[in-house]
C-alpha cells in the first residue's frame, strides 16, 4: 500500500517566505496538484491531515498559511479543541493577519502556489484544483476567477461572505470563471446568509458557470473542521464525496 508522504516546504512569496505543507503520495510518480485554501484559524495538524487524506485518494496537495505576512503558522497558540467560548477571542487575535490578506495581495500569492505547484516533478501536467474552507472558500473562487486558464475545479465549503454587497465581492469574478465549481453550504450561517447564496448561484448561472451548490441542512459554518465544535461528522463526509468526485471528473 502506498503512504503518504507529509513535509513542511517554504515558498518564495510577494511579500516574505510562504510557509506550507505538502502531501503526496510516497510512489515517486506525478499527480495531479490540489491548492488547499485554509479557514481562518490556519495551518494546523487537523488541516494537515485533510491535505494526506486528499493525497490518499490521488492528489498532490499544498496548504499554504496564507497569513504568512504576519509570521509562520500558527500565528497564534491554539487548544486541541476550539469551543464556542474560545472561538470570539481567537478570531480576534487573527484579525490583524486578515487584514493584511487583500483581494489584491491574496491573487498575488495565489499565482504564487499555483506556479510553485507547476514547477514541482511532484505534480502532474494540466490544470489544478483548488477547495478551501471558510475564509478560503472566497480564496478559492477568487482563484477560479483570477487564475482561470489554470484551474479546472474549485470547491468551497461552508463559505463566509462570497456574495456581498461590496465591490470587491468574489462572486464578480463569475464571469471569468471556465473551472467546474461545487459549494456546498451550512444553513447555519451567519457569514452566508442565504440572500448571498441566492446571489452567488444568479451570478454563477448567468455566466454559466458549469457549477452545482448545495445546502447543508443542520451544518454549522466551520462543519468541516473536526477540532472545532461547529464539527459534523455526517456533513464532513458528505463534503468530500462532493470533492473527490469534482476533482476526478476534472483533473
Amino acid at each position: 500500500m502506498t503512504t503518504v508522504h507529509g513535509s513542511s516546504v517554504d515558498i518564495p512569496a510577494p511579500h516574505g517566505t510562504a510557509d506550507a505543507y505538502l502531501a503526496h503520495l510516497d510512489d515517486g510518480a506525478p499527480h495531479p496538484a490540489v491548492l488547499l485554501y485554509m479557514d481562518a484559524f490556519g495551518l494546523r495538524p487537523h488541516l494537515k491531515g485533510m491535505a494526506d487524506r486528499l493525497a490518499a485518494a490521488g492528489y498532490t496537495v499544498l496548504v499554504p498559511n496564507v497569513f504568512y505576512r504576519s509570521g509562520r503558522a500558527p500565528l497564534v497558540e491554539l487548544p486541541d479543541f476550539i469551543n464556542p467560548a474560545e472561538r470570539p477571542e481567537i478570531i480576534a487575535s487573527l484579525r490583524p493577519a486578515a487584514l493584511t490578506l487583500t483581494p489584491e495581495a491574496a491573487m498575488w500569492d495565489a499565482a504564487v502556489y499555483l506556479d510553485w505547484l507547476a514547477a514541482s516533478p511532484l505534480t502532474a501536467d494540466g490544470k489544478v484544483g483548488v477547495t478551501g474552507y471558510c475564509m478560503g472558500a472566497g480564496l478559492a473562487l477568487r482563484t477560479a476567477g483570477t487564475h482561470s486558464d489554470r484551474v479546472a475545479a474549485a470547491a468551497g465549503f461552508h463559505g463566509a461572505f462570497l456574495a456581498t454587497d461590496a465591490p470587491d465581492s468574489p462572486h464578480l469574478l463569475a464571469d471569468r470563471i471556465t473551472a467546474e465549481l461545487y459549494f456546498g453550504h451550512a444553513d447555519q450561517d451567519a457569514t452566508n446568509p442565504a440572500d448571498q447564496i441566492a446571489r452567488l448561484e444568479k451570478a454563477l448561472t448567468t455566466a454559466g458557470v458549469h457549477h452545482r451548490s448545495e445546502t447543508y441542512a443542520g451544518a454549522h459554518h466551520g462543519f468541516t473542521q473536526a477540532d472545532t465544535a461547529m464539527h459534523s461528522l455526517e456533513a464532513t463526509e458528505r463534503h468530500w464525496t462532493a470533492l473527490l468526485e469534482l476533482l476526478g471528473r476534472t483533473l
